[in-house]
């Protein structure tokens, strides 16, 4: 959603002055996220319209993850709700995750707690492949197409069928 990626370029997080949303790549804590539902209804406000068959899920391990953004002097945040909304709040110590709304975070129906559902952890500028642990998909062709790209590499993530993990 083109308005939301140029929103997401002026939001500034509170917990690194000058950084903004846009400058970091974005990860939600779960699978079935409220933006992939959007995308399997297809909604018209979306430049994407190709369905969920496609999409690729990436998991990682957050404390790694933060390990590497503090070698590499890489910031990093997480926001209690859609970082992509005019309002939301960013923290920067994982002692704070206990802040989220964890209920809301793993709902399947999420129609009464889609903000804090929406909670993302954010890593500035770039995500290295190194760190992807786990690849989800969706069907068993697009298993077979993921372990095709990353045959010849040598970081290998675990490729694994996760229906649920998409919305049906």
């Amino acid at each position: 959603m083109n308005n939301i990626k140029e929103r997401r370029l002026k939001l500034l997080l509170n917990s690194h002055p000058g950084l903004h949303v846009g400058d970091c790549v974005p990860f939600y804590f779960c699978p079935r996220s409220v933006m992939l539902y959007m995308i399997y209804k297809k909604n018209s406000e979306l430049t994407y319209n190709g369905g969920q068959g496609a999409i690729i899920h990436l998991e990682a391990d957050l404390r790694q993850t933060v390990a590497w953004a503090q070698e590499h002097n890489r910031r990093w945040a997480f926001t209690r709700s859609n970082a992509g909304s005019k309002y939301f709040e960013d923290r920067c110590n994982l002692a704070q995750l206990g802040e989220l709304d964890w209920d809301a975070v793993q709902a399947w129906d999420w129609k009464l707690c889609r903000e804090s559902k929406q909670a993302e952890f954010l890593l500035e500028h770039q995500f290295p492949w190194k760190l992807v642990s786990r690849i989800g998909v969706q069907s068993k062709e697009l298993y077979q197409q993921v372990i095709a790209a990353v045959r010849s590499d040598t970081h290998k993530p675990q490729v694994e069928i996760k229906h649920d993990w998409y919305y049906n």
